[in-house]
């Protein structure tokens, strides 16, 4: 049998025969295309090509892509751990051809590799090609059907609709027909019984698809006609676990030895077994999928987070957490414990994982205690909840969407405590609150695009913007109009632009273009997207056709250009002071600040921080020229030192930026000399994840005005003490004699509450077996609060009940004295019925809890209240 391993280089080595170049996999985290969060395909990388904004150096290339499918219009999440097929993370292994074969070539090799090279049976396999829709005008795809009739029987060449064969990279954009190719599990009995043609595509588990041929020949446009590609170009993918499991005789991707070693680690850490069956061996099917989605993502650099593809790996994260926190008993961190297992599964593959792997368990260790206190929360609300509406023993729709949205509490586990306690949860409300939450969301991102309008052939070839901020002549390709959230923008494509596009944590340059008759169109951004650098405008020229020229704002890209610098001068100082693990895990360079995320596994002290700020003033004194290789091969910058960040996709050419001893790969914008970043100053260092520290610094003029505020406030601070000269001393003689002053203060509290409690207890009423007193006097309530707890401690059959106002505000505070919690009382429990007589809310312990509310006219109704059931 052969391994996954095995089965993966076999892909690849075929392929390589046949003249492709082995690719490696690109990062599943996107980082610079607006339209995706993952890579939820393998030709996401090869996206520009496609389009036409890129050239490929080779047409034919191969690879094994890692990928996520959770959002969008890709979402297995839901599907995941109740099937053996459904995944988030997979691999998907495909071969490319960019302008040169197309199907008969692509149909051939995928033939002969899955019948000469893996040896599958022939009889087994049936192909699909697309019938045709009138919709589009596109006819049935009779060189597919061909090309597949010279190797299998017309019965095992079946026809598909646009739905399974017609495969669109979205809205708009390359497409095309694609060839499906099935292969039928079934044994021989099953399959004289039943023909397996007539279970293609009908989600039998039994017949299922292992590969997908897309022959790229269309381009959808906004209005949604076809036009036909400049090229036809070969898009393929396979799934790769489920070629392992077709291979090695299995019933379900999790018995593979991609998944196998970290199942029985599960069985090992939790004591369950997977043929247990059930919930069990779908929370471990969740746990082994899960955790290789989250170790890659947090390999490319993606923390979990709240919002967008953090807030993705979080949810991920959390809904492994939560099916062995429910089915395997889990009630302490177990995620991290399974890193290790994976990394050697997949490191030999993959070097990232082993690379970052003390990292990727930090991180997720961190984040399953959280979640397990969420979780603790969440069953405390939900308790709450329970209480609240037991009379119609129905949690409202609202509830369960605070749970859900505010605490992360998943809905499934909502479901699952309601019906444990006989209750229900309103859906139809929960759906409500999600849609509404929808809306916002999609009205915030939503984005309406017009069709390209060309004025001139060819493609953005040249920035200019590493030597110059003008550029004269500039020929405007292309442009369209865009509308978000009511407002109309227009994205414009020059010939060549000095603007920098948003781009690897700098910002897009801002500007202005100077058309031919005098007028000057702001430029207010500036992003990149299928690599063709955007240049938003409000406006558009009056001509399009007009040569024009583009001016970026110096002063702004000077201070952006100061920042950046920095951050490499910054990276260097800190390896410097700290140690060689320190790794760059994300930046912002902006005109205003400049941030740095990076691995370290403790809180910096302020010595090296000050040594890191003195390393790079030292550097920035030095004047270190700009050297910069822009045209250099991955060998040549290794040999030179450059850094390169996890997580990236560098190009056969890269760019090499050096000042003194610090080297990068970067294509970012720079000063000249580190001079002109003048001075550097860190405003903060703090945590961002477990293993991961953030700094925020300033350079040049906001360094400087720091630095005048700082001085302001010092001055400021020594004329309160009468200009003293040495203000540690006498801010350190105000500190001891307020903490002094403070002690006497408690005494006479003490002393106080102490005389107040005693006067209360004389007035007390005497009802059955217990002393009840009553406050309804104005009195702050910490001073009441001590009060009861001085009683609750020292007495004993004591009840004390308090309804007053203070600040115009009521006010109650109910205590029971511990015997009387041993016979059942519940201050918590009886002041929220008590509450509504003041239209509020609150809560507490057995023995002593407080609320408030906005109703002062019901505090004799809450008194009387709360004296009848303290003595029911």
């Amino acid at each position: 049998m052969m391994t996954s391993q095995e089965i993966r280089q076999r892909f690849l080595d075929f392929f390589a025969s046949k003249g492709h170049t082995i690719v490696p996999s690109a990062p599943m985290v996107i980082k610079n295309d607006p339209t995706l969060m993952f890579t939820n395909a393998g030709m996401n990388q090869f996206k520009d090509y496609f389009l036409g904004n890129s050239t490929p150096s080779e047409r034919r290339v191969t690879d094994t892509q890692k990928c996520l499918r959770v959002s969008g219009k890709h979402n297995d999440l839901e599907a995941v751990g109740h099937d053996g097929r459904h995944h988030t993370m997979f691999e998907m292994l495909g071969n490319w051809s960019f302008g040169d074969y197309f199907k008969e070539e692509a149909i051939a090799w995928a033939w002969e590799l899955l019948t000469q090279v893996y040896k599958i049976d022939k009889e087994r396999l049936y192909a699909t090609v697309f019938e045709g829709d009138k919709a589009d005008g596109t006819p049935l795809d009779e060189d597919a059907r061909k090309a597949w009739l010279k190797y299998m029987a017309p019965d095992h060449v079946l026809l598909g609709n646009k739905k399974d064969n017609f495969w669109e990279m979205g809205d708009t954009g390359p497409c095309g027909p694609c060839s499906e190719i099935h292969i039928d599990l079934r044994d021989d009995n099953q399959r004289a019984k039943v023909k397996g043609a007539s279970l293609v595509n009908t989600d039998n588990d039994d017949v299922i698809e292992i590969w997908n041929l897309v022959f790229m020949q269309y381009e959808r446009k906004a209005d949604g006609h076809l036009e036909s590609l400049p090229s036809n170009n070969i898009d393929t993918g396979m799934g790769f676990e489920r070629l392992c499991m077709v291979l090695q005789g299995k019933k379900s991707n999790y018995e593979t030895d991609i998944f196998s070693p970290i199942i029985s680690k599960i069985e090992e850490l939790s004591g369950h077994r997977y043929s247990e069956g059930g919930n069990v061996s779908v929370a471990m099917r969740v746990i082994a999928d899960h955790l290789r989605a989250i170790a890659f993502s947090i390999a490319d650099g993606q923390l979990p987070s709240n919002v967008k593809a953090g807030y993705v790996i979080r949810r991920i994260l959390r809904r492994a957490v939560r099916y062995g926190y429910t089915f395997l008993g889990f009630g302490e961190p177990f995620m991290c414990r399974l890193v290790d297992t994976f990394s050697s599964v997949m490191g030999g593959a993959y070097p990232e994982l082993p690379a970052q792997q003390k990292l990727i368990e930090s991180v997720v260790r961190e984040e399953e205690m959280s979640f397990l206190r969420t979780l603790d929360r969440g069953i405390k609300l939900m308790d709450e909840y329970i209480q609240k509406n037991s009379d119609t023993k129905v949690i409202p729709g609202v509830d369960a969407f605070v749970l859900y949205d505010t605490y992360g509490f998943p809905i499934d586990l909502t479901q699952l405590i309601a019906t444990e306690k006989g209750y229900t949860v309103d859906m139809d409300g929960f759906e409500v609150e999600l849609g509404k939450q929808k809306d916002r969301a999609r009205q915030a991102t939503s984005n309406e695009f017009g069709d390209w309008t060309v004025f001139h052939d060819g493609e953005e070839v040249e920035f200019t913007g590493y030597d110059s901020l003008r550029e004269e002549g500039v020929r405007l390709l292309k442009h369209r109009t865009v509308k978000q959230k009511n407002k109309t923008f227009f994205q414009l494509v020059f010939d060549r632009t000095p603007f920098y596009a948003e781009m690897g944590g700098q910002v897009g340059d801002t500007g202005e273009i100077v058309c031919g008759d005098g007028e000057k169109i702001p430029i207010i951004n500036t992003i990149k997207e299928n690599n063709l650098t955007i240049h938003l405008a409000q406006k558009i020229p009056a001509d399009c056709t007009d040569p024009f020229v583009l001016q970026v704002d110096s002063a702004r890209r000077r201070n952006i250009t100061a920042n950046h610098t920095a951050t490499h001068l910054m990276d260097q100082a800190l390896r410097e002071v700290l140690g060689t693990h320190v790794e760059q895990k994300g930046s912002f360079v902006g005109p205003d600040y400049l941030r740095f995320d990076f691995s370290h596994y403790s809180k910096m002290t302020d010595d090296e921080i000050m040594a890191v700020e003195k390393r790079v003033n030292q550097m920035i004194r030095e004047n270190y020229p700009l050297q910069e290789k822009r045209d250099a091969t991955m060998q040549e910058a290794t040999q030179m030192g450059a850094i390169a960040l996890f997580g990236e996709k560098y190009g056969d050419r890269v760019r090499v930026v050096r000042f003194g001893p610090s080297a990068e790969l970067c294509g970012g914008t720079h000063a000249k000399a580190t001079g002109q970043i003048g001075f550097f100053k860190i405003v903060s260092e703090g945590a961002v994840a477990a293993g991961i520290r953030r700094i925020e610094a300033v350079t040049g003029e906001a360094a400087e005005g720091l630095v005048y505020t700082a001085q302001g406030m010092l001055k400021s601070a020594r004329a309160f003490f009468n200009n003293t000269p040495d203000l540690t001393e006498a801010i350190q003689k105000l500190v001891d004699e307020n903490a002094s002053f403070k002690k006497e203060i408690s005494s006479f509290m003490d002393e106080k509450i102490a005389r107040m409690a005693e006067k209360l207890y004389n007035e007390a009423e005497t009802v059955g077996d217990v002393k009840v007193i009553k406050l309804t006097m104005s009195m702050d309530p910490t001073l009441v609060r001590g009060i009861a707890s001085l009683m609750q401690k020292e007495m004993k059959g004591v009840v004390f009940a308090g309804a007053f106002s203070f600040e115009g505000k009521p006010q109650l505070i109910l205590m029971y004295t511990n015997d009387l919690v041993g016979k059942g009382k519940n201050a918590g429990k009886d002041i929220r019925e008590a509450a509504k007589f003041i239209q509020g809310g609150g809560g507490g312990q057995p023995s002593l809890a407080s609320a408030g509310g906005k109703n002062p006219d019901g505090l004799p109704q809450a008194l009387e209240k709360m004296i009848e059931l303290a003595t029911s």
